[in-house]
Order: structure tokens, then C-alpha cells, then sequence
């Protein structure tokens, strides 16, 4: 399971509609590491500006990189970040996580990021595992 869903919110649930607030505190308490990096590198983005700004250290451990898997594999919590942000986000390996500004002017950046070039040249074999 990769969230820790209170009774309360998943009453919410099944009821219809969900708070969107409500959910995205449930992805901060229960992945606090990807939120740690995601907000960390959304906040250096504001200061530095800039096309984006990245991650390129692996977790401290394997909670740690699931955490991340988990809140970036999830179409639902992916887009919830995004919101609550106000970023666009991009994932590569097992920990390059990046966010780039909602401003189409890095739309081009974005696309070479995410490119399969990109991915290609990002791999390494300390991340054959990952």
C-alpha cells in the first residue's frame, strides 16, 4: 500500500468527490521523502529560477526510492503534486526527479528532458537496479 489513507478520507472516497487538500496532506504524511524532494526542488526553483530545477542524488535507501516510485508512478498523486506546486514534473531512473515551471517557453527543455535521448544517456550501471 503506498498511502496512509485515514478513515475520514476514505469515507470521502466512497462517498464520491475527495478534497484534493485532504489528499495531497495524505501523500505528504504518508511519502515524506518524495514530498521532501519534490517541495525542496519546487522551492529552489522559485528562488533560482531558471527552466527547471533537479534532483541527482540517489535515496538514502530503498524506502526511501520506493517512496518516490510510488508518488511518481501514480498518475493521481503525480497530478495532485503538480497542482499543489504549480510545476510540471519529470522522472528519470530511480531518482532524477525534476520540476519545470508551468510556462510554455520551457516547453522545449521539457521535451529534451524527457526525451528518450535523455533517458538514454542518464543511465549508468550503479542504477541497473534502481
Amino acid at each position: 500500500m503506498s498511502l496512509d489513507v485515514s478513515p475520514a478520507l476514505l469515507e470521502q472516497a466512497e462517498r464520491g468527490e475527495v478534497d484534493e487538500r485532504e489528499f495531497v496532506d495524505c501523500v505528504r504524511t504518508s511519502l515524506p521523502y518524495a514530498w521532501d524532494m519534490i517541495s525542496s526542488l519546487a522551492a529552489q526553483l522559485k528562488v533560482d529560477g531558471g527552466e527547471f530545477a533537479d534532483n541527482q542524488v540517489p535515496p538514502p535507501d530503498e524506502h526511501a526510492r520506493g517512496q518516490l516510485l510510488r508518488a511518481l508512478a501514480s498518475d493521481a498523486i503525480r497530478g495532485a503534486l503538480q497542482r499543489h506546486f504549480g510545476v510540471r514534473l519529470a522522472f528519470q531512473n530511480c531518482h532524477r526527479v525534476a520540476v519545470f515551471p508551468l510556462d510554455p517557453a520551457v516547453d522545449g527543455r521539457y521535451a529534451t528532458f524527457t526525451s528518450v535521448r535523455a533517458q538514454l544517456l542518464n543511465q549508468s550501471p550503479e542504477l541497473r537496479d534502481c
